[in-house]
C-alpha cells in the first residue's frame, strides 16, 4: 500500500505543468526588450556623420586650472619724471631788491605809529643807514621807479619771474601815492574826525606795505612767486 501511494505521488508531480511557468518569464523578458528596442532610435549614417563633424569643429576643453597664473600679473613699470627748475640766484636777488622801493616810500605812513609806540622804531633802526642814503639822492624815488619799470619790466632779456616781481613792486609804489593825494585834496586838518580817519588810513597803509615787503622778500629768497593782494592781477595784465 505504501509503495503504491509513493508511486501515485511521483506520477502526480510528474504531471504538473512546469513548462508554462518558465515560458511566461521568458515571454515577459522578450517583450520588455522588444519594447525598449522599439523606442530607442537606431543611429543612421547621416547622424553619425553630423556627430563626427560637430566633434571635429568644437575645440577641446582644457580642464587645467592654475590659480597662480591668474592672480600674478606682471606689474607695469611706470617711470615718472620730475622736472625741477630752480630760480637762479640773480633773479631772486633782483626781485627781492625791487620790493624795497615801495617799502622805503611807505615809511612816511608809519609816523603816527612810531609816535604812539616808540619801541616799534627799534625794529627799523638797522634800516636807517639805507634810508639816509636813499633820501640823500635827489629824486631818488622817481629815478628808482622809472629805472625799475623801463630797465627791468620792459626789458625782455630778464626772465618772467624778475619782470613780474618788479611789476608788482612798481604797481604797489603807484598805489601808495593815492593816500597822499587824498590827504592833500580833502585837507583833514590837525584835529577832528577827519584827522582820526587820516591816521587810521595811514596806519593801515603802513601795515599793508610792511606785510607786502616781508611776504615778497621771503618768497623771492625761497625762489617762489609772491602774489600780493590787490596788486598781482594788475601787475599780471601789464606783462
Amino acid at each position: 500500500m505504501d509503495s503504491m501511494r509513493i508511486a501515485s505521488k511521483e506520477e502526480s508531480f510528474s504531471l504538473l505543468p512546469s513548462t508554462p511557468f518558465l515560458g511566461r518569464g521568458r515571454r515577459r523578458r522578450t517583450m520588455a526588450s522588444a519594447s525598449l528596442l522599439r523606442f530607442s532610435p537606431i543611429p543612421t549614417s547621416k547622424m553619425l556623420s553630423k556627430f563626427h563633424l560637430v566633434t571635429s569643429l568644437s575645440p577641446p576643453l582644457s580642464l587645467s586650472f592654475n590659480p597662480l597664473s591668474s592672480s600674478r600679473r606682471s606689474p607695469k613699470s611706470t617711470v615718472t619724471r620730475m622736472s625741477y627748475n630752480p630760480t637762479p640766484a640773480t633773479d631772486r636777488l633782483i626781485s627781492a631788491v625791487a620790493y624795497t622801493l615801495p617799502f622805503f616810500n611807505s615809511l612816511q605812513y608809519g609816523r603816527f605809529l612810531f609816535t604812539q609806540y616808540p619801541s616799534l622804531g627799534l625794529l627799523f633802526e638797522p634800516l636807517v643807514p639805507l634810508l639816509s642814503l636813499y633820501r640823500s639822492v635827489p629824486y631818488a624815488s622817481f629815478v628808482a621807479f622809472f629805472g625799475l619799470y623801463l630797465g627791468v619790466v620792459r626789458n625782455p632779456s630778464f626772465s618772467q619771474y624778475v619782470r613780474f616781481n618788479s611789476m608788482q613792486a612798481v604797481t604797489l609804489d603807484v598805489l601808495l601815492v593815492v593816500p597822499l593825494l587824498l590827504a592833500r585834496i580833502f585837507n583833514p586838518g590837525r584835529s577832528g574826525f577827519g584827522f582820526k580817519l587820516m591816521v587810521w588810513g595811514h596806519n593801515a597803509v603802513f601795515v599793508f606795505s610792511c606785510f607786502c615787503f616781508v611776504y615778497g622778500l621771503v618768497s623771492c629768497v625761497l625762489g617762489k612767486t609772491p602774489y600780493l593782494p590787490f596788486v598781482a592781477d594788475a601787475a599780471g595784465r601789464q606783462i
